[in-house]
Formats: C-alpha cells, sequence, structure tokens
C-alpha cells in the first residue's frame, strides 16, 4: 500500500539574491514598501509540495501516489516525474489552465520571500481522492486551495486513512473552523515555527488544547532540529549540519519525506523525526527542491554517523 501526497505541482523559479534583506528593508517605511532586490541568478525547479514529497519518498524506495492536479504545461514535469519512476496517475491535467508557478527570492541568510501564483491549483478538488483505486495506508494533506484540502481530509478520514495535516504556506487562506476541522482527529500536524505560532493566533486553541485534538504536533525549527509533541511526550530532534549550504528550497518538505517514511514503516517518533533531519541537512546541499540525490544505504550511513545508531 503508498503513502498518498495531495498538494500542489509547481514550477519552482528560484533567485538569489547576494546580500542581506535587512539592509534593505527599512522597518519604519513598511506602510509604504517599495523595494528591488537586483537578481544574480535565476533557476527554474520542478516543485510543489506534493512534489517534493513525493521525490523524497522515491528516493527511499517508498511508491507515494500524488494526489494534485497540473495544467497545460505539465509535460516536462510529467516526463521528469516519469524519469524518477513517480506515479502520476493520481495528477488530474487541465488544459485550459497553467501549472500553479512559485516565485522565491532567498538571500544570504537564507532568508526567503515567496509569491505564488495559483493557476491550475484553483481547481485542486478536481483530483478526487474517491477517484483512487487503490487504497493508501497513510496520507499528508500538504498546502492546496482551501477546498482541495477539507475536501481530502475528510473523504481520507471517511476511508480511516491516517492523515498527516500541513497547510503550511495555505495557512492563511483558512478560515478558523477550517483550521480546527483539519487538526481534529489527524494522525499529526506538521508546521514550522512560525506557522504554528500563527496556528495558534488563527485558531484560537491553546498549544494543550490542538495536542489534546490530534495524534501528534511535530514542529519544524530549521537548524535548530524539530520538536514532536506525541505519547504524552515533548521529543527534541537535533539538527543535523548540512555538509554546505547551497539552497534551503525544499528542506521542509524533504523532512516530511522522511518522517513520512518513517511512520508509514512503523518506526518510532523518534527515530521517525531523525530521519526527516537527516534528509533536510542533505537537501540544502543542492540547488532545487528535487535536486537531491540519495538512496537508502546512504540514508542509513548518515543516520549512523550522525545519531551513533541504525534505524
Amino acid at each position: 500500500m503508498s503513502i498518498l501526497v495531495s498538494g500542489s505541482v509547481a514550477f519552482d523559479h528560484v533567485m538569489v539574491f547576494p546580500d542581506r534583506f535587512a539592509k534593505h528593508i527599512l522597518p519604519d517605511k513598511l506602510h509604504i514598501l517599495n523595494v528591488s532586490f537586483n537578481i544574480d541568478r535565476l533557476q527554474t525547479h520542478f516543485g510543489g509540495v506534493a512534489g517534493n514529497i513525493a521525490y523524497g519518498l522515491r528516493l527511499l524506495g517508498e511508491d507515494p501516489l500524488v494526489l494534485a492536479v497540473a495544467g497545460s504545461d505539465f509535460a516536462p514535469y510529467a516526463d521528469w516525474l516519469d524519469a524518477n519512476r513517480i506515479r502520476r496517475d493520481g495528477i488530474r491535467v487541465l488544459g485550459d489552465v497553467r501549472c500553479a508557478q512559485g516565485f522565491v527570492t532567498t538571500d544570504l541568510d537564507d532568508n526567503q520571500i515567496w509569491a505564488f501564483y495559483e493557476g491550475a491549483l484553483a481547481r485542486a478538488h478536481e483530483a478526487r481522492v474517491e477517484d483512487l483505486r487503490e487504497e493508501p495506508s497513510l496520507a499528508i494533506v500538504s498546502a492546496n486551495s482551501r477546498r482541495a484540502m477539507l475536501e481530502h481530509a475528510r473523504a481520507l478520514r471517511a476511508r480511516k486513512v491516517p492523515i498527516f495535516v500541513d497547510p503550511s504556506h495555505a495557512l492563511p487562506i483558512l478560515e478558523r473552523d477550517e483550521l480546527v476541522e483539519l487538526i481534529e482527529s489527524a494522525a499529526a500536524y506538521v508546521a514550522n515555527d512560525y506557522e504554528w505560532a500563527k496556528t495558534l493566533t488563527q485558531s484560537g486553541l491553546s498549544e494543550a488544547e490542538i495536542e489534546a485534538r490530534c495524534g501528534a504536533v511535530v514542529i519544524t525549527k530549521g537548524e535548530q532540529g524539530s520538536e514532536i509533541r506525541a505519547e504524552g511526550r515533548r521529543i527534541q530532534i537535533p539538527g543535523v549540519r548540512a555538509e554546505r549550504v547551497v539552497d534551503p528550497t525544499g528542506c521542509g518538505d524533504a523532512y516530511r519525506a522522511g518522517l513520512l517514511y518513517g511512520r508509514a514503516r512503523g518506526l518510532p517518533w523518534l527515530v521517525s523525526g531523525r530521519l526527516g533531519s537527516v534528509i533536510g541537512a542533505c537537501q540544502v546541499s543542492v540547488e532545487g527542491p528535487q535536486g537531491l540525490q540519495l538512496d537508502l544505504p546512504e540514508l542509513r550511513r548518515r543516520y549512523e554517523r550522525e545519531f551513533g545508531e541504525s534505524f
């Protein structure tokens, strides 16, 4: 049985600003913000959270099922998925609109400014869980259109499939009751530390109330590692130092791939979080969210080197 990955399939346009945003943004002028960043590097990559997570899972030998929509310009992405043996029978291609597009500018401190064109993503609900022929063992509902996230979660719950909920950059489009619904009964709610703070504000719930409504809370903290709140414990996952820092794009998605791989295999939260941490550090060392080359034996070696034990 496969891991279902629902979310966006997009083209990511990654730009590098050879300076620091903080030097060019005046805090007392934010109300009339008008800035331009001179970019010295631009690359276009295959991306979107669903595509990125599925790519990481495939590296580890899993057979992820992507549930997403794509647009009329999908052909090169489709070829890429085929070349990497990632199934696309759950991807619905819409011929009258383009694929979603992400535009990110990264500075020397690895701060990022994103802009996102939704394109086909506005009709993401047209890729339906109900149309899938197989029963996934585990699923992640990641950033997507509001309607798609809600409908996918409801349909998966009806089929009693454990769900990891990870709205990430789509968090602002959710109403309070919708966010609470997604959290309710999820196998895990996943967020970075900024998104976690926003989740508390947006949901109106306390940390304890959110933890009581789902199986686990996973909070990623970049190079500081992550924290997993599950089974009545707070499990601290140390950050893994990257061999070199090239591009942080897709690091969070790589972490999620490792986390899902571990949980799908029945591994403890501690081990699953460590796997995510290792893969996330590897991802930082390459350009683009789907440029990592890693297999399971290499992951085992890196894990043992970092933690002094195998998994």
